[in-house]
């Protein structure tokens, strides 16, 4: 026990440590000295060892960090599946009821981008809507190639229910365009600044998609006026500002996008075009939609677009052209999805019927979850579509829209409600 330099008081403690637990004599002079050189009182044989006398990555800048961490610092890991595979990383994250190389939220990460699988059948597309959204879409990928400023933002704005987002879909589907989209509700967080870092992150993910996958890709912002729009007396919140401030940077300088860190001269996000859709961009900061940085279009179908986008819909039902047109006429001024409601409205007795066929609205819930698996359902037959029964539920439809506007019962509720 004299080759541990301690000094006596600390020696006298380690005698009764040593009486209380006998196990620990086992440890000899020489293995303390080895722990005593190892911690560093022999310096010339605790010497640090070097990957190689020319290697760079243990090389020091100015203010004491290595290479490898200016490197994780500087570029963000935009590969998803690294540190997936089982055996390697995060094996607590991976397994057989998973697969082996893939985590808990791998399913959900990769799939920040959007298909249209479920756009089945022969739509119609207005040309005046497509040639807007193509030329916008084409412009900003040959941007490089042109001696013009090119807006980055196309803002498609006008009525409710004029298919402004279903239409850029169809066009999308038509393109083979594979985008990310995002709704207005993900531009406010608890958390601040969180909603400018999700719109630069899905940015760089269409980027990646470009990149990485050879397709065509955007960045598409459903109902932005619903998000950023100011309405009476609204409060601006600090995820707002930075939301705003983030889409008109994005716009200022669309290859240079950071998520948080350090630039690199490498670092080039490839330009991707964003599309945004709302009813009323006079509720949206001005600077944000200036010319430079936005370019507007107002949807509003005329008379011979909502024709054939109802008669293409209406089609497949066995509804002339003629019954398409008598049906416009009869509901003036309507949005196209006023149109899509009729059709809907006329399977409510369809369904009632199908209804009564299982056993009633009793039995709807083991015959529809709990049911046996040999046990089938009864067929649903679907309705015959008849210009009449079209008539019939949007007089309904138009009875209700009436009701409402005439209707105030808050002002019933609330006397001193201003008029």
């Amino acid at each position: 026990m004299a080759s541990i330099p301690c000094s006596p008081p600390h020696l006298s403690k380690f005698s009764l440590f040593k009486l209380s637990y006998p196990c620990f004599t086992k440890f000899s002079s020489s293995s303390f000295s080895s722990i005593r050189c190892a911690n560093g009182d022999n310096g010339d044989e605790a010497k640090k060892k070097r990957l190689s006398d020319q290697s760079s990555w243990e090389a020091k800048d100015a203010e004491g960090k290595d290479y490898l961490y200016r490197l994780g610092k500087e570029a963000d890991n935009m590969n998803i599946a690294v540190g997936q595979r089982a055996g390697i990383i995060d094996d607590l994250f991976a397994g057989n009821f998973l697969g082996k190389d893939s985590d808990i939220v791998f399913d959900y990460r990769q799939k920040a981008t959007r298909s249209f699988e479920y756009l089945q059948g022969d739509y119609y597309i207005a040309p005046l809507f497509m040639d807007k959204v193509v030329c916008h879409i084409v412009k900003n990928y040959i941007a490089h190639l042109l001696n013009v400023k090119v807006p980055l933002i196309l803002g498609i704005w006008g009525g409710k229910g004029q298919g402004k987002s279903f239409q850029t879909e169809l066009i999308f589907q038509a393109m083979g365009i594979e985008p990310v989209i995002m709704s207005a509700g993900e531009l406010e967080s608890e958390r601040a600044g969180e909603p400018g870092r999700l719109i630069r992150e899905r940015y760089r993910t269409a980027s990646q998609v470009v990149q990485n996958q050879g397709k065509m890709s955007c960045l598409m912002i459903n109902d932005i006026d619903a998000g950023l729009g100011r309405f009476g007396n609204t409060q601006m919140t600090v995820n707002n500002q930075i939301v705003v401030g983030t889409l008109m940077n994005l716009s200022d300088n669309p290859t240079r996008v950071s998520i948080g860190q350090d630039w690199r001269e490498s670092d080039v996000t490839n330009r991707i075009p964003i599309i945004v859709t709302g009813n009323d961009f006079s509720t949206i900061y001005a600077p944000l939609i200036r010319d430079g940085r936005m370019e507007k279009f107002y949807w509003q179908p005329n008379h011979e677009d909502i024709v054939n986008i109802v008669n293409r819909m209406y089609e497949r039902d066995g509804i002339s052209r003629e019954e398409v047109t008598k049906l416009v006429d009869t509901f003036p001024n309507q949005a196209l999805d006023f149109y899509g409601a009729l059709r809907s409205r006329t399977y409510d007795r369809s369904i009632l019927k199908w209804i009564d066929d299982i056993g009633g609205m009793e039995s709807l819930g083991n015959k529809l979850l709990r049911r046996r698996k040999d046990e089938g359902l009864p067929v649903f037959t679907p309705p015959q579509q008849t210009l009449e029964a079209l008539l019939e539920s949007g007089y309904s439809l138009l009875e209700e829209q009436l009701l409402i506007m005439e209707t105030k019962l808050s002002k019933e509720y609330m006397k001193n409600i201003d008029e």
